[in-house]
């Protein structure tokens, strides 16, 4: 009965103390072996640790050393793979350097992505790494993380007005590229499916799929341009709109995979023949991009070399305790993946 009750209940430095009749701070020195506290008292603590089982408390023994050794991180979705990979490349460089990562997903939720900021900060996390929510217009909240000197950095989707390092991708490049090459094959009427442009990754492949049109002499028809959220149900809803034009598109260009998908899914169900009728691309290299019948075009954006730059880009603040860091901008130059859904041959 005595060890089940031992075993429900945490052991900590004060009941190693009682037992031994000394003081948590002794007790702590020495399980460290510090030379102050006699040999006897030294292994009499260590045996009695053993026996009880005793855990240190490391987020009790960081938060007195004023760290929690933990980097809080806001994604819209976890369950996308340009998230995820990012995660997982902050939390490659993060465990090798004795960091855990608390992550926190905000649903493309502003209300939820402020609730997040506020729960890291109170938890005196060490850091914080955020791509925003598509619904986030302010960014407000986040100068509370300043104001507790925690360092700040985003990717992806960024603030622009607040002075802290970004980690992103030349999104208005990958969107050149994926347009030109769209036009090279002969596509001449290309819809666009854009999100918010209050956020820049929006904004910016926006004026790629412009500035490849123009430079490919293409006017711009405003009809074909499509703001919506960019899941897939809107790009399947946007592409059945859209294949009811008189003057209906050859290509769709998505500002995301998942709607592109979903266009594909529309084309597909509907007889549409892709590429040869209309063809199709997308941004962000998910995974499904490469199993969807036909496999579909699309930008990659090197989410796992963003997860590293964030990463160290913390730790290099940290190390500069907020002393003379300068804040950077690193932007990736993202590459053009060519598959079937826009290979056609040209008329």
């Amino acid at each position: 009965m005595n060890g089940s009750h031992r075993m429900s209940k945490r052991i900590t430095i004060l009941d190693l103390a009682k037992r031994l009749n000394t003081t948590p701070s002794t007790i702590s020195r020495a399980l460290r072996d510090h030379p102050g506290v006699s040999k006897s008292l030294r292994e009499a603590a260590k045996s009695l640790a053993r026996e009880l089982n005793y855990q240190p408390n490391s987020v009790a023994s960081g938060l007195r050393k004023g760290k929690s050794y933990t980097i809080g991180i806001v994604v819209p979705h976890i369950n996308r793979d340009f998230f995820s990979n990012v995660i997982s490349g902050i939390e490659d460089i993060a465990s090798d350097n004795g960091y855990k990562v608390m992550i926190c997903q905000s649903h493309d939720n502003e209300e939820k992505e402020k609730q997040y900021i506020n729960t890291l900060v109170s938890a005196r996390v060490d850091g914080i790494i955020v791509s925003l929510g598509m619904n986030t217009e302010d960014c407000s909240h986040f100068e509370q993380v300043l104001n507790a000197r925690i360092p700040l950095i985003f990717f992806d989707r960024v603030c622009e007005q607040m002075d802290v390092s970004r980690i992103l991708n030349d999104d208005t490049e990958g969107s050149f590229k994926a347009v030109s090459h769209m036009i090279e094959m002969g596509y001449k009427r290309i819809a666009y499916f854009s999100g918010p442009e209050y956020l820049n990754v929006y904004r910016d492949r926006k004026n790629g799929y412009l500035k490849a049109l123009q430079n490919n002499s293409i006017e711009v028809d405003k009809a074909i341009i499509v703001h919506h959220d960019l899941t897939q149900e809107t790009g399947w809803k946007a592409a059945e709109k859209l294949m009811k034009m008189r003057n209906r598109p050859d290509a769709i260009f998505s500002s995301s995979d998942f709607a592109a998908l979903g266009a594909l899914l529309y084309l597909r169900e509907n007889n549409v023949r892709i590429p040869e009728e209309v063809g199709i691309a997308g941004f962000s290299n998910e995974k499904f991009t490469s199993l969807v019948n036909p496999a579909l075009t699309t930008v990659d954006q090197h989410s796992n070399e963003i997860g590293t730059f964030c990463a160290k880009q913390f730790l290099e603040e940290v190390e500069l305790n907020n002393e003379n860091y300068v804040p950077r901008k690193i932007i990736l130059n993202p590459r053009l993946i060519i598959r079937e859904s826009t290979k056609r041959i040209k008329e």
